[in-house]
């Protein structure tokens, strides 16, 4: 009986679990759109509903920032320096790449760059630690929404996660089965390290890479509650439900493999927390200029590192040439 409900559990759907999940969260999203047509058509953006929308630009491109700080913050708690590689650029340039297919790429670039630094183990313990410091760290600010039917004793339980007797083992077997897939991606990383080198080497909690991620999910949220009030729904709930709304639905998107970015999921579980509460057409609304001005951020923040390593580059070329150039003489 036990071995018939293992080999249950170990098929998978065609075209894969993170397919199907994406479909039927699009799909959702998409009827929902469908039901509220003309409820969003009656809706309109202010004049001052705009400046809204640039000020959430700008603090989700802040957020990034802040989400490339906190990870420079996790790879000094490991113990690794960076040398010459600047870790913040190096963030913001690489988070575009997880638009693409596979969701993998972005976790590919910061290795394939940060592992001739610090070595390929201790750089992939730090593009696998953050996600789950991210998830704990969102799931920490749910209780801000209150009882919630005692979801705000649940949320905080995955903080244990991060105790180093459940970390380590858990770390193990992620390294494992992540290297293996970006090996299959990028054969140059190298073959799997040895046992001893894999694992954080700590052995005590994450509180400053902790703090810090709490600190980019507030960032994060900033950005949301602009776009509630682009639509004039912030005295619909108090700013403790909101947050929780987000930050759970934020972390289920993340949590959950689907479209890169947790497209659909982030809005499903959103429409699925919110939808009684407050009007399903203006939710849908703020769902959609939030994804549209997030996805805008990354892309700003991508071609800021973009034009700055132009400029530099730029900069040391003149520098060279003149500096190279024969002195007037009188």
């Amino acid at each position: 009986m036990l071995k018939h409900f293992r080999s249950l559990l170990s098929v998978k759907p065609p075209g894969g679990l993170k397919l199907w999940i994406t479909l039927i969260t699009l799909g959702f999203v998409g009827w929902a759109l469908a039901g509220h047509a003309v409820g969003l058509r009656s809706l309109s953006i202010t004049s001052e509903g705009w400046w809204w929308l640039v000020l959430a630009l700008g603090l989700s491109w802040l957020s990034l920032v802040a989400n490339a700080g906190a990870w420079q913050v996790l790879v000094r708690w490991l113990g690794h320096g960076s040398g010459s590689i600047p870790l913040v650029s190096l963030h913001l340039s690489s988070n575009l790449l997880k638009y693409l297919p596979g969701g993998v790429w972005h976790f590919l670039q910061r290795v394939r760059t940060l592992g001739p630094s610090i070595g390929t183990g201790p750089a992939l313990v730090s593009v696998l630690l953050e996600p789950m410091l991210m998830a704990v760290a969102a799931l920490l600010w749910v209780p801000f929404g209150g009882w919630q039917n005692g979801l705000a004793l649940l949320t905080p339980l995955p903080a244990l996660l991060l105790l180093p007797r459940w970390r380590e083992p858990l770390l193990y077997r992620l390294e494992r089965s992540r290297l293996r897939q970006l090996n299959r991606s990028d054969p140059d990383l190298g073959s799997l390290p040895p046992l001893e080198q894999l694992g954080s080497g700590r052995d005590v909690y994450p509180w400053a890479p902790l703090t810090a991620e709490l600190v980019f999910i507030a960032s994060r949220f900033s950005g949301f509650w602009c776009c509630i009030q682009v639509f004039g729904l912030t005295s619909v709930l108090p700013i403790g439900h909101w947050i929780a709304a987000f930050a759970l639905a934020w972390a289920t998107g993340l949590v959950i493999p689907a479209a890169p970015g947790g497209l659909g999921v982030f809005e499903a579980v959103l429409l699925l927390r919110l939808g009684s509460s407050v009007p399903e057409a203006a939710l849908l609304a703020v769902a959609l200029s939030y994804r549209l001005v997030v996805t805008l951020a990354d892309l700003l923040a991508a071609a800021g590192v973009k034009v700055d390593r132009l400029i530099a580059d730029r900069w040391d070329q003149l520098s060279a040439s003149s500096q190279s150039s024969p002195g007037s003489s009188s």
